[in-house]
């Protein structure tokens, strides 16, 4: 099993990954809905780090220096990405950004390691939409040396247009001129759960997954 399907199964395990009728805040009806506040225990997180690992080093190899994660949902995600990447031998910095500056002692924009012109980045989140909490944390990084975003790992690709009839993420990568990627895609779940039971439960059967497909159909954007 690879390790995109093993996050798939973990999603459906923690209860992040539902399929039925939700209201998102695009106002589109979706029948699936990703919900990474599920994540909430230690195992959980751990895990769910080694995950967010493994794509890093998928795509980036060791040619970083730190993670960064925005508040307040990016904070434990750099956090645990930083543990799971010193089990794989890869001992990295991490960093996140405070919602308040404070205006006493360490009045840093940042906590966690020291950033420099030169210090590279890899920026993890849960999901993208609109890309706004990409953009103010960009803004944050810019007044702390403005180090390099070398790019973006978030959990999964919905696959859906944004602003046009370009995928969201597309859009957003364009706008900020970084790599987004993600650890499966909204066709990767599809194909691994059709059909496939889990714990004994059928997770995505014919039903359902024409549902999805009539969604995609209109609102899909590879």
């Amino acid at each position: 099993m690879t390790y995109k399907e093993e996050f798939i199964e973990f999603l459906v395990e923690c209860d992040a990954l539902r399929f039925g009728e939700f209201e998102l805040k695009s106002g589109r009806i979706a029948p699936y809905f990703i919900n990474t506040g599920m994540f909430d225990t230690g195992l959980k997180i751990k895990k769910l780090g080694s995950f967010y690992a493994k794509a890093v080093h998928e795509h980036f190899s060791d040619n970083f220096d730190g993670i960064y994660g925005p508040a307040y949902k990016g904070i434990p995600l750099c956090i645990s990405t930083a543990q799971a990447l010193s089990d794989m031998g890869m001992d990295k910095g991490y960093v996140f950004n405070r919602k308040e500056a404070k205006t006493y002692a360490d009045k840093s924009l940042v906590i966690g390691m020291p950033l420099t012109s030169g210090s590279r980045l890899i920026l993890v989140d849960d999901v993208i939409t609109s890309g706004k909490a990409i953009r103010e944390s960009l803004e944050v990084l810019k007044s702390c040396n403005n180090p390099i975003v070398k790019g973006i790992i978030i959990s999964v690709n919905r696959q859906e247009k944004g602003k046009t009839d370009k995928n969201a993420l597309k859009e957003v990568e364009e706008i900020l001129g970084i790599p987004i990627h993600s650890i499966v895609t909204i066709t990767d779940i599809k194909k691994y759960l059709h059909n496939k039971e889990i714990n004994g439960k059928m997770i995505l059967d014919d039903s359902m997954l024409a549902k999805i497909d009539v969604y995609l159909e209109e609102y899909g954007a590879i």
